[in-house]
């Protein structure tokens, strides 16, 4: 079976997508540390990322994925889904697509126990892909009825802007990414310095982190996470490759403990969540293969019963 860009969209709808992140971060998985591979191609630097993940007696699955940050698209990636017992192809999904969707449905999954319920003004740093997405995914969330799109391509965000609109959603352009009027802060770009700075954030603010993929990427500065419960998807991940939090931990602002908890602590009802109306929060994600996994079975078996229905 093989689900193009389209298919995956509609069999991926945000409020079932959630739901199945949920349930993957609460049970678990068998999911490697992704395996990340960079090379250089003239000034920017690629990267090769390979994320496996399985579930004994049921499926495994692994992503492939080329970001090439001097490009528009800057990512393409395929998804292998398979049998576990005998380890048969069962599906061959559109990368991009899963790797969109699962990504806004983790920040938003996140933002359900870290954001004010009644958060109305999203910033949206970024103009890709991600970034679409990351508004759709807020937007069935929350009652947003602001959406500022900042980009270092004007261009490219009035193009962001102009989809939005046309999907019914209230976003504008912004030239100055101030998050002072925000009651959310999404970030989905491939910075390599600070977008969002400690000082800048207002109390009760959300703030959702989710380029800087790499150690060497950032889209906040240490100030912010400082300040903030942060709440990360995996530690290990975190640790390992996050850009914000492996500088602010190597420029001794704070240790790795200062992690407040995981989505998995958040879905399983260890860690509270937002304990006040003025409290920063911040969510950091890396990806994890978990998330992958979960997006691609509930495509593969909605595409499934689709058919066994016609």
């Amino acid at each position: 079976m093989h689900l193009d860009h389209a298919q995956v969209e509609s069999l991926l709808p945000w409020r079932s997508l959630m739901d199945a992140l949920g349930t993957m971060f609460r049970t678990g998985c068998e999911a490697p540390l992704r395996h990340a591979h960079a090379w250089a191609e003239g000034a920017e630097r690629n990267s090769l990322l390979l994320m496996p993940a399985w579930q004994a007696g049921r499926y495994t699955g692994v992503k492939i994925v080329h970001v090439a940050p001097g490009h528009a698209p800057a990512v393409h990636a395929t998804y292998l889904l398979s049998d576990a017992p005998t380890g048969a192809p069962l599906a061959l999904l559109d990368g991009g697509a899963l790797t969109d969707r699962r990504t806004a449905a983790a920040s938003v999954l996140a933002a359900r126990h870290l954001a004010r319920p009644d958060s109305r003004r999203l910033l949206l740093l970024g103009s890709g892909k991600v970034a679409h997405a990351l508004a759709s995914a807020y937007v069935a969330a929350f009652p947003i009825e602001d959406i500022a799109v900042w980009s270092r391509d004007p261009a490219r965000a009035g193009a962001l802007v102009a989809r939005l609109r046309a999907a019914g959603m209230a976003a504008r352009v912004t030239e100055d990414p101030d998050p002072s009027d925000a009651d959310i802060v999404s970030a989905a770009t491939l910075s390599r310095m600070p977008l969002v700075r400690g000082e800048a954030i207002r109390p009760g603010t959300h703030v959702d982190l989710v380029g800087a993929f790499r150690p060497d990427m950032r889209e906040a500065d240490a100030a912010l996470l400082a300040r903030a419960t942060l709440v990360v998807d995996t530690r290990p991940g975190a640790l390992a490759e996050a850009g914000d939090v492996v500088q602010a931990v190597a420029e001794g602002a704070f240790g790795p403990e200062h992690i407040a908890a995981t989505l998995t602590d958040l879905v399983r009802g260890n860690h509270p969540g937002r304990r006040g109306v003025a409290e920063v929060t911040v969510f950091k994600s890396v990806g994890w293969a978990g998330e992958d996994l979960a997006a691609a079975i509930l495509a593969y078996e909605g595409a499934t019963e689709g058919e066994a229905r016609q």
